[in-house]
């Protein structure tokens, strides 16, 4: 049976300390048969490692660069993050890929270095609103997945994290019903079937992601492919820890 897994994106939030002790306090109450993550800012990695301590919560960052290292001002590689105390990291969050135009080449490469790194990578994909309306939700997930993981193998593939987030639910109060989430991620499922075989299908864990909150949560949860959630701006708030144990 796969391991839940949550993991909470904090994005450009929080302020070091102010961090230290929401993620002390939060660590207090994780459930120990689940996964936490928390996905933090990069100043933010070694202070919040330090407040979870031995509590069994990981930290995550929510970005790396394509290289180990090189004359690339703003960056930071895998390697860095690693070495910071991280051992999850996003990549190819929509918010990447919108605001900063990563393509799923860019995802792919980043998820190699995040392994190579010794990172486990949590993959985002996802559709917008309009390519929904298109009907090529589906064809959309099949094409990501595959970019994504060209070039990594059945052993590496399955250390992986895939995060289905409909863009068009996150942050915007609309969620996916649980039926739609469930019809996406078995799609995804489906296609690490054919990439790879139906025993590292079945390890891969599938997150869904998108207004994820204490209400929808163990709805969502419960479904046969959804094994967790990517919470966004949910994970900023102490009843995060009802999310963490439905």
């Amino acid at each position: 049976m796969r391991k839940k897994i949550i993991a909470g994106n904090w994005k450009m939030n929080r302020p070091e300390g102010g961090a230290m002790a929401f993620a002390k306090e939060l660590a207090k109450s994780a459930p120990k048969d689940v996964d936490i993550v928390f996905c933090v800012p990069f100043v933010g990695i070694m202070p919040v490692a330090e407040a979870v301590g031995d509590s069994g919560v990981c930290v995550g960052g929510q970005n790396l660069h394509t290289e180990a290292a090189g004359a690339y001002t703003g960056e930071i590689s895998g390697e860095m993050l690693a070495a910071a105390g991280a051992k999850y990291v996003l990549v190819g969050h929509s918010e990447r890929r919108q605001y900063f135009g990563e393509t799923d080449i860019i995802v792919n490469q980043k998820a190699q270095r995040a392994l190579q790194s010794g990172l486990l990578p949590i993959i985002c994909i996802g559709e917008t609103l309009t390519q929904r309306e298109q009907g090529i939700t589906i064809d959309l997930l099949r094409m990501q997945t595959k970019i994504a993981l060209q070039g990594i193998s059945e052993a590496e593939a399955a250390a992986c994290v895939i995060a289905y987030e409909p863009v068009w639910a996150i942050g915007t109060g609309v969620v996916a019903t649980a039926e739609q989430a469930e019809e996406a991620c078995a799609a995804v499922r489906q296609v690490l079937r054919e990439i790879y075989n139906d025993q590292t299908a079945e390890k891969i864990r599938i997150q869904y992601g998108g207004s994820v909150t204490p209400k929808n949560a163990a709805e969502l949860f419960a479904m046969p492919n959804i094994d967790g959630g990517l919470v966004g701006g949910a994970s900023l708030k102490p009843d995060f820890a009802e999310i963490m144990n439905s």
